[in-house]
């Protein structure tokens, strides 16, 4: 990525209120009314063309159904450019959006909290090809207190947003009048706030950081997979048993298999409560497990066949294909840990801890945005050989130019510079 989306002409007119001194203007809808929502294929002509007469980036945004649905997928998707205003768009509703790719292709996007949206913007066919920016990122490299979009926009603008819909269930149709203000209303300002945020990032130094973090951003947005998901059932930390935790696998797979095939969130079919209640019950029979309190909810009624057998099915599964209690540690241990098992690692993390809470505090920048924690420690439990090796071993967990820069220094000296100290003594 040779640059980032470019500072705009004559931002300064805009000013960069202080947080504590600005008393916001409340907004309730967009400034020029609320937009129709597109939802065929001529509308979406008529938007693309519009999009096509505007100038300089597009503001995007996207509404989702967490909580309610089992997908992610987008339910809404807002944009704003200069010049062709704010659209709303039902993807639900259109068999591609093709023609709107197509006209943002060489368009560099603002989003806030990118890599919540790029992955469901990317489902239904929309992916940047040009520049990002994030104006969440943007406000944590600037070490600003707050970062969601309301406060970023209230403290560096001056606005004061209406925003009481988050948690909505964006499946609703039709929707009503006042989510798709609130919806509008999440890319009204976007375009002022990268106008302000840049400018910032400029003047203090971290425009070339911000560029190198949304570009990672940008390549490694992509759905989490995670190695037996199951095992993140919320409350299974009082299972003690092989057995138990055959039940929690068991229940929660068909969980998953019957709330994909709804579109239904898992826990709004059977919660994870009900799973370990489940497995630590003890009970064996299908005639014993109908007797629980929580299996005559209507919700759980519904498939409580399915719930049980996979409950009895676990309890009749062989020892060898029980699962494992605990999974095996891949990496350093609890940092806890570190003073009794190695403590000269422990003053490595300890010596680096102290001076990049320093450095963060030095250039305004929250400690974990100078790097991830996890990195640093894997890097101080198990030191690489050599600077060339330890930078590109940086490199290799995802860590940008600008932090090896900084952290790298840091590192190479809790790594081999104290253990230099301890040789040569006092």
């Amino acid at each position: 990525m040779s640059d980032q989306i470019e500072s705009p002409q004559d931002v300064t007119d805009l000013g960069s209120p202080e947080s504590d001194e600005v008393e916001s203007i409340r907004v309730t809808e967009p400034r020029e009314g609320l937009p129709a929502i597109v939802s065929t294929a001529e509308q979406l002509s008529d938007l693309v063309s519009a999009i096509a007469r505007g100038t300089g980036p597009v503001a995007l945004d996207a509404e989702r159904a967490s909580g309610f649905k089992y997908s992610q997928r987008a339910y809404l998707i807002q944009l704003r450019r200069n010049g062709s205003g704010s659209h709303l768009i039902d993807p639900i509703l259109l068999t591609n959006l093709n023609p709107l790719q197509e006209v943002l292709s060489d368009v560099d996007w603002i989003l806030h909290a990118a890599s919540q949206d790029l992955v469901c913007l990317a489902e239904v066919g929309l992916v940047p090809t040009a520049n990002v920016f994030d104006t969440e990122l943007a406000g944590r490299l600037l070490g600003l207190p707050r970062v969601g979009l309301g406060p970023l926009i209230e403290t560096q603008l001056g606005f004061s947003l209406a925003k009481e819909h988050s948690a909505a269930d964006w499946s609703t149709r039709p929707l009503p009048e006042s989510w798709l203000n609130y919806a509008a209303l999440d890319v009204e300002f976007l375009i002022e706030l990268w106008e302000v945020l840049v400018v910032q990032l400029h003047d203090t130094g971290k425009h070339h950081w911000a560029i190198q973090e949304f570009d990672h951003v940008k390549r490694t947005t992509v759905p989490i997979e995670r190695v037996d998901p199951w095992r993140r059932t919320s409350g299974m930390h009082v299972i003690r048993k092989q057995r138990e935790l055959a039940v929690i696998r068991e229940v929660w797979h068909a969980r998953d298999e019957v709330a994909r095939e709804q579109d239904i969130a898992s826990g709004r079919i059977l919660s994870d409560s009900h799973i370990v209640t489940l497995a630590s019950s003890g009970l064996t029979k299908e005639s014993e497990l109908k007797t629980l309190s929580f299996m005559h909810l209507r919700n759980v009624k519904r498939h409580s066949d399915i719930w049980i057998a996979a409950t009895v099915k676990a309890h009749s599964l062989p020892e060898a294909e029980l699962p494992a209690l605990k999974l095996p540690v891949t990496g350093p241990p609890a940092p806890r840990n570190w003073e009794v098992r190695n403590p000269q690692a422990w003053r490595r993390l300890e010596f680096a801890r102290a001076q990049l809470s320093a450095i963060a505090e030095k250039i305004v920048l929250p400690v974990e945005n100078l790097m991830t924690p996890d990195t640093i420690r894997r890097v101080l439990w198990t030191p690489p050989k050599d600077s060339a090796e330890l930078s590109q071993t940086l490199f290799d967990y995802n860590a940008r130019p600008w932090q090896v820069e900084i952290v790298g220094p840091v590192l190479e000296t809790a790594i081999w510079g104290l253990e230099k100290d301890e040789t040569n003594g006092p």
